[in-house]
C-alpha cells in the first residue's frame, strides 16, 4: 500500500493505495456508498461496495457526517467519466475526526452566507479550482520574471509618503506620526532599480476607495517590476510577453480545474503577442462614435473598458492618457507635454484594467516641480528626488493586479472569490 495524494492517483492505476483528507459528501443506493473525497490537492469518488468490505466498514461509510477527517484505503482504477479520470474501489475506511453537522449544504445560498463562512466555503470544488489557479499564476509569475533577470524586493507596508495622493490611503497613528498602509511600492522599486537594474515586488496593497463594484478589493496583491533603460515601448511589450506566459501556462497546467469552472479556454488560447495597441485619443473618438456619454479628459468607467477590450480578441493596450487624470510620476509624451508616456492594458470579457503602467519622470527639475503641483510635502519626497540627483536614467515599470488577473483567467464575475479572505467595503471577517 502506497500513501498518495489524489493529484498523483495516475501514477498508481491498478495499485493499492492510502489517501489521507476529507468527506466532502457521499451518497448511498442500498449495496454500494460512493465517497466524494478531497484532500487539498483535489478531488476523488470513492466506491465502497457492501460485498466487498467488512459490515462494519461498510456500515460506517454510510454513517460518516460531511467534513469529517478520514483516512481511506482502496484501489485506484481508470473511469473517463470522473473528472480526474480515475476512481477508488474502497477497501477500508477510518475516522480521524468526526464532523459536526456542515452548514454548507447542496441547496443554493446566498452569497453573504458564503462569505461569512469563507473559511469553510473555500473547501468546495469551484473555491478550490480558483485558489489553485491563483497560486499557478503567482507561480509562472515568478517563473517569467526570474527568467528575465529580475531580483525581488520587499518595499515597506507601512510608508510615510504616498504614490498618488493620500485620497484612497488607509491612515494610521505610527508613534505620534501620520502614516499609511501602502498602496504602491513603487517608489521604493524605483530605487532598488536603480541599484539592481530590474525588480519587482509582490505584496498586497491597500485602497481605502468605497467601491462596491465587481472589480474593486480594499486589500489586494499587486506585482510590480520596475526597470532602469526602459521606456514606454519597453514596458509595454515586457507586459505582453508576461501576460502570454501566464495564460499559456495555466492553459497548460491547470486543465483540471479550468474544466471545474466551466472556462471557456478558446478565449484563453488567443492570448498571443503583441497585443493591440490604441491612444486615449482613439478610445475617445471610438466611444463617441457608439454614442457612449464620454468627455476628453475624463477617465474610463467599467463600462468604458468594457467597451473598448469587447472590440478585441486580446489585451488591449490605451495609452498615452492626459497627464492631469495620471499621477506625478509619470513621463511627459515629448511629442504633446499635456499626455503621460504610460498605458492601462485591458483585458478581455469585461473584466477591465488589469496592469497600469509608464515611463518615469527621470528629469530631477520636472519631478520636483509635479511634485510641488500636487500639493504634496516636498520633505517627504527628498529621498525620491535623490534618485534623479545621483545617476538617473530613463526607467519605466507596471502594476498588476493578481486578483484582477486571476478573475479573468478563470472567468469569474465577482473579484471577492479570488483572494481567500476578501475586504471589502463592508467585510473585515472572517
Amino acid at each position: 500500500m502506497i500513501e498518495t495524494k489524489i493529484r498523483d492517483l495516475k501514477n498508481h492505476e491498478g495499485r493499492e493505495v492510502l489517501i489521507r483528507g476529507w468527506l466532502f459528501n457521499k451518497r448511498s443506493s442500498g449495496k454500494i456508498a460512493f465517497l466524494q473525497l478531497r484532500d487539498g490537492t483535489g478531488f476523488v469518488q470513492g466506491v465502497a461496495v457492501k460485498n466487498e468490505l467488512p459490515e462494519e466498514v461498510f456500515e460506517l461509510c454510510k454513517e460518516i457526517s460531511q467534513e469529517s477527517s478520514i483516512e481511506v484505503t482502496g484501489m485506484v482504477r481508470s473511469d473517463e467519466r470522473a473528472p480526474s479520470g480515475y476512481e477508488i474501489s474502497v477497501t477500508n475506511v477510518k475516522v480521524v475526526s468526526p464532523s459536526d453537522e456542515y452548514p454548507i449544504t447542496k441547496k443554493e445560498h446566498g452569497i453573504e452566507f458564503l462569505m461569512d463562512l469563507r473559511h469553510l466555503w473555500m473547501r468546495h470544488p469551484r473555491q478550490h479550482a480558483i485558489l489553485t489557479i491563483r497560486a499557478g499564476i503567482n507561480r509562472a509569475i515568478r517563473e517569467f520574471l526570474d527568467r528575465e533577470g529580475f531580483i525581488l524586493v520587499e518595499p515597506p507596508i507601512i510608508t510615510a509618503n504616498s504614490c498618488e495622493g493620500t485620497t484612497n490611503l488607509f491612515e494610521l497613528d505610527y508613534f505620534d506620526q501620520k502614516a499609511y498602509l501602502t498602496q504602491t511600492g513603487q517608489l521604493y522599486n524605483e530605487a532598488a532599480a536603480l541599484a539592481f537594474g530590474k525588480v519587482y515586488s509582490f505584496g498586497p496593497t491597500f485602497r481605502a476607495e468605497k467601491s462596491k463594484t465587481r472589480r474593486h478589493l480594499n486589500e489586494f496583491w499587486m506585482i510590480e517590476p520596475e526597470m532602469a533603460y526602459f521606456d514606454h515601448q519597453d514596458n509595454m511589450k515586457l507586459q505582453e510577453r508576461m501576460i502570454e506566459y501566464i495564460v499559456g501556462t495555466v492553459l497548460e497546467r491547470h486543465k483540471t480545474e479550468l474544466k471545474t469552472l466551466k472556462r471557456d479556454t478558446g478565449r484563453l488560447e488567443m492570448v498571443k503577442a503583441p497585443f493591440p495597441r490604441i491612444t486615449y485619443d482613439d478610445a475617445v473618438k471610438m466611444l463617441k462614435k457608439n454614442g457612449l456619454d464620454f468627455e476628453w479628459g475624463d477617465d474610463f468607467g467599467a463600462p468604458d473598458e468594457t467597451y473598448i477590450a469587447e472590440q478585441f480578441d486580446r489585451p488591449v493596450f490605451v495609452e498615452k492618457f492626459p497627464s492631469r487624470i495620471k499621477a506625478f510620476y509619470m513621463e511627459p509624451d515629448p511629442e504633446n507635454n499635456e499626455l503621460i508616456l504610460g498605458a492601462d492594458l485591458l483585458a478581455p470579457e469585461g473584466y477591465g484594467e488589469i496592469i497600469g503602467g509608464s515611463q518615469r519622470i527621470h528629469d530631477y527639475d520636472l519631478l520636483n516641480k509635479k511634485i510641488g503641483e500636487e500639493g504634496l510635502p516636498i520633505e517627504d519626497y527628498q529621498w525620491y528626488l535623490d534618485l534623479r540627483r545621483f545617476g538617473s536614467v530613463p526607467h519605466s515599470g507596471f502594476g498588476l493586479g493578481l486578483e484582477r488577473t486571476v478573475a479573468w483567467v478563470c472567468g469569474i464575475d465577482h473579484i471577492r472569490e479570488t483572494i481567500p479572505f476578501a475586504r471589502t467595503l463592508n467585510r473585515i471577517t472572517p
